[in-house]
């Protein structure tokens, strides 16, 4: 575990083993303290498997586009991104169930050229409508290729995106750009020629699994990487 994504678990992390320490202890003399030693392990075992945080091989190479997180693809439909690139694109949306890795990676190496929060609902992540509608965070990151957009949205149960990334920084393919505390869903926006890889049903690993292949550098889309950039609020 790193303490980036550590530190962003310690309010779990750290009351329930200092719990179950305290219940294990008096347990081994007074065994109705189970109460407390049992549920205080459990919670501290699904804790550190929550916010584990495990090294990816990234795969090389502009062309190829990797997942933005680790998860089950959910849908791959064309839709509008009207936030950012304003023109129709392939979405690939990724559902995240609370076992899965909750880090968020770059999809391809460039350049962080947006960056907005969007306040909203807590549906379930597997609502089709849940990104018009649930908590947001969507990120534009402009590579050599493409200008690609990766939307970070809550769940019904995680309530909390984390931004590790700046505007303006430069990041490399498969880099660590945030995280979602507790199941939600992440999508990424390709251009409509990306050759797609994945279908859906398919589980895929984040900064691992490759999704997509770009084209030759879309001019349009390059361009993008120019658009005034909205802070973080």
């Amino acid at each position: 575990m790193r303490f980036q994504t550590f530190y962003e678990g310690r309010h779990f992390l750290l009351p329930s083993v200092l719990a179950a320490i305290f219940g294990w202890g008096l347990a081994a003399d007074w065994p109705g303290w189970l109460w407390l030693a049992v549920p205080a392990t459990l919670v501290f075992v699904f804790c550190s498997n929550f916010f584990r945080d495990p090294d990816r091989r990234i795969p090389p190479g502009d062309a190829l586009v990797v997942a933005a997180a680790d998860g089950v693809v959910d849908a791959i439909d064309v839709a509008s991104e009207n936030e950012v690139l304003k023109r129709p694109c392939r979405r690939v949306s990724i559902f995240l169930n609370v076992f899965d890795v909750h880090v968020n990676r770059t999809p391809i190496a460039g350049r962080v050229t947006y960056v907005q929060h969007h306040p909203g609902t807590y549906c379930d992540a597997r609502d089709p409508y849940c990104h018009q509608k649930n908590e947001a965070l969507t990120w534009a990151f402009a590579g050599v290729r493409a200008t690609l957009v990766v939307r970070q949205i809550t769940g019904a149960i995680a309530r909390r995106i984390v931004a590790w990334s700046k505007l303006d920084a430069a990041v490399e393919k498969g880099f660590r750009f945030g995280m979602i505390r507790f199941g939600s869903r992440t999508d990424v926006y390709l251009p409509l020629d990306a050759e797609i890889f994945v279908k859906a049903g398919d589980r895929v690993e984040g900064g691992a699994s490759v999704i997509a292949r770009l084209s030759a550098p879309d001019a349009g889309y390059v361009a993008s990487a120019g658009l005034p950039a909205i802070l973080l609020t």
